[in-house]
């Protein structure tokens, strides 16, 4: 695996944090992921990646971690009961093989589009060449995936509810062209403890604005 720089993180204090009382009821639920199907315009983006030869999927990564950066509760974690902000946030993704399996794909991010890409074709490459499944150690990323077979109007995950885990994870599906413009279902489904509907709006709204301008 890529080694990939985990960066500043800063323990928020529980007693004085404004979502104690969301946290603290949340935290413990069997299931306390939810999650929303939207669709994105993703026209510009599609058209800026084959302008520039980049790969579809991993520029729509980056500027969904363009706009993550900017909204808080998508930088924060749980870790070991405790909850930790972030600098910054970086992406992981299923991997198709030839043979028809899937491998575990880990990015670091960059400001810059061609920067992320790039290296991240590297990581691409490098996963689809391995049999085995890797798993990231810390927990300052975004789950992403790809179902371009379904023009899906809703989603679920597979989840060990042994394991901690708070990542948001994000799923794109099938582009669909209308009119001249392109779009696509995306799902997000987030930790309520962490993240309220509020702030996937924030997200869909910062995600948007990156889409519609590639290379800010």
């Amino acid at each position: 695996m890529e080694q990939i720089m985990v960066g500043n993180k800063q323990e928020l204090n529980l007693e004085t944090w404004e979502r104690r009382a969301a946290f603290e009821l949340f935290k413990n639920f069997t299931e306390p992921y939810h999650g929303v199907c939207l669709r994105i315009d993703c026209t510009a983006i599609y058209q800026f990646a084959k302008r520039h030869n980049l790969s579809f999927f991993l520029s729509l990564l980056h500027r969904s971690l363009v706009a993550a950066h900017q909204v808080e509760n998508f930088r924060t974690r749980i870790v070991k009961g405790k909850v930790w902000r972030y600098e910054q946030i970086h992406a992981g993704s299923a991997v198709g093989r030839a043979n028809g399996t899937i491998g575990f794909g880990h990015y670091q991010f960059y400001e810059q589009i061609y920067d992320f890409v790039r290296e991240a074709s590297v990581e691409l490459d490098r996963v689809r060449g391995r049999d085995d499944i890797e798993h990231y150690p810390e927990a300052n990323l975004i789950r992403f995936s790809m179902l371009p077979w379904f023009d899906f109007t809703s989603i679920s995950h597979a989840r060990d509810f042994s394991r901690e885990d708070s990542a948001p994870r994000i799923t794109f599906g099938k582009m669909t062209e209308s009119g001249g413009h392109r779009s696509m279902p995306i799902s997000i489904h987030v930790h309520h403890a962490l993240v309220d509907g509020l702030h996937v709006a924030q997200f869909m709204e910062k995600f948007q604005e990156a889409l519609d301008a590639p290379d800010s």
